[in-house]
């Protein structure tokens, strides 16, 4: 592990590179802590705290995702606690709302600030697993001396995005490890899990957001983007996650006009296998209600009539 002095002047080596921007993006996120926020890699102060008023706003704002994400974060941390692990979820402004470990790592992140209430933007910390994966919008993996500021060296931090429902991302979730042994490799797939875990949370806020209607799984070509559509007792769509938008070319304009999901999966391959997933899901709500077309109906968000003419068309019968 390199000093704080020699960590510094790498870093500052590297920023007074003209080439390195474009060609690394940590070197980006580098020039853009010294250059645009006006930070040093020497600075040792602790993360900034917001006010109480200021917490409760930004918990406000983000109360329902807290909620649908509560049960997948303890699902996390029971996963990655044993490996000297804080699981931390932050608004965009980096402001943690939620920040879990182990009472035996509580002081070490403590001492780090990794606490609810402290402002870990980019702005204000430099390269960092929550700021800089807020300011790219992507999963970033920042390995201990990758920080920008020297002080946070020791730290390994794993940030992955989380989008609401119309692609627009709200949150990071972030894996940080206190452990001098945790090597760039383990760092990664710490990374794939939480990325991984993200997209979970994300598919969670669209089931729940869409309570009352039925969910479809649509196929694509990217088999790590699960594509969901919310549609009514009539087949028309009203919902659609960032990658069903992204994989069909869905706007807000089609979902003002809710247009059938049949119209929108248009191509032969893909009708036939969203109408296999569509008959599993029929298939596996009959044999939840044991044959029972009214509580399967209810199970799926539709009409009775609505489930007798989907069965009828996917040569379903309720024995």
């Amino acid at each position: 592990m390199a000093t704080t002095r020699s960590h510094a002047d790498y870093v500052r080596s590297i920023v007074e590179k003209d080439r390195s921007a474009t060609q690394s993006s940590l070197a980006a996120s580098w020039r853009r802590s010294m250059l645009h926020y006006g930070l040093t890699p020497e600075q040792k102060l602790r993360a900034e705290q917001v006010s109480s008023t200021e917490l409760g706003e930004a918990l406000g704002q983000l109360d329902f995702l807290m909620h649908v994400a509560r049960p997948t974060l303890e699902k996390l941390f029971q996963t990655v606690s044993q490996s000297g692990c804080c699981v931390v979820l932050s608004d965009m402004d980096g402001v943690i709302l939620n920040a879990h470990s182990q009472a035996g790592d509580d002081m070490m992140f403590n001492q780090w600030g990794l606490t609810k209430g402290a402002i870990w933007s980019e702005a204000n910390q430099g390269t960092n697993g929550i700021g800089t994966c807020a300011a790219e919008q992507r999963p970033v993996v920042i390995h201990r001396d990758q920080h920008f500021k020297s002080q946070n060296t020791m730290m390994s931090c794993m940030g992955a995005p989380v989008f609401d429902n119309e692609g627009k991302m709200i949150a990071v979730l972030d894996i940080s490890s206190c452990r001098n042994d945790m090597t760039s490799g383990i760092a990664h797939v710490f990374g794939k899990v939480v990325a991984d875990t993200a997209q979970r949370i994300e598919q969670d806020y669209f089931r729940a957001t869409y309570n009352d209607a039925r969910v479809i799984i649509a196929p694509t070509e990217d088999l790590n983007a699960t594509a969901l559509f919310a549609v009514d007792q009539d087949d028309l769509v009203i919902g659609a996650n960032r990658h069903a938008r992204r994989a069909f070319g869905v706007d807000q304009a089609m979902l003002a006009d809710p247009t059938p999901i049949s119209d929108i999966v248009q191509t032969g391959e893909a009708r036939t296998n969203l109408q296999s997933a569509e008959k599993s899901e029929f298939r596996r709500a009959l044999a939840r209600t044991k044959g029972n077309v009214s509580l399967a109906a209810k199970d799926l968000g539709i009409s009775r009539a609505t489930m007798y003419r989907r069965m009828q068309k996917l040569g379903l019968t309720s024995n």
